[in-house]
């Protein structure tokens, strides 16, 4: 069992920037895939970035690729999301996920295994 704990959303005005944290527990941390997926109101939740175990791949939404980053640091057990030239079109919730079965990247939410509650992101006009 993953616990999963979001932090860092609130409100930003257009072309500003944001930093999620994502703290996981758990030993084996470091070898699951972990993804960030955003969801707005009445749409479907949809994948933003997700990083492989060893941070060496990742892959973005091609509607935040050049202005998202994500980042892992296993000694803290957190993954990051960097934000930057926020829309917003980028207004939703944020959620982190870890999937644990040590296969490349996917993009599929229904893949995987753990997730946070959730962390508002508002980006102003």
């Amino acid at each position: 069992q993953v616990q999963l704990v979001e932090s860092g959303g609130g409100l930003v005005q257009a072309g500003g920037s944001l930093r999620l944290s994502c703290a996981a527990s758990g030993r084996t941390f470091s070898y699951y895939t972990m993804g960030w997926f955003r969801q707005a109101p009445e749409k479907e939740r949809e994948f933003v970035a997700a990083i492989g175990w060893s941070g060496g791949s990742t892959a973005y939404a091609t509607s935040v690729k050049e202005r998202f980053t994500i980042s892992r640091d296993n000694a803290k057990n957190t993954v990051y999301l960097q934000m930057n030239s926020l829309k917003p079109e980028d207004t939703a919730v944020y959620y982190c996920a870890a999937d644990r079965s040590r296969r490349p990247i996917v993009t599929m939410r229904g893949l995987y295994d753990y997730w946070g509650q959730g962390t508002q992101v508002t980006v102003s006009s």
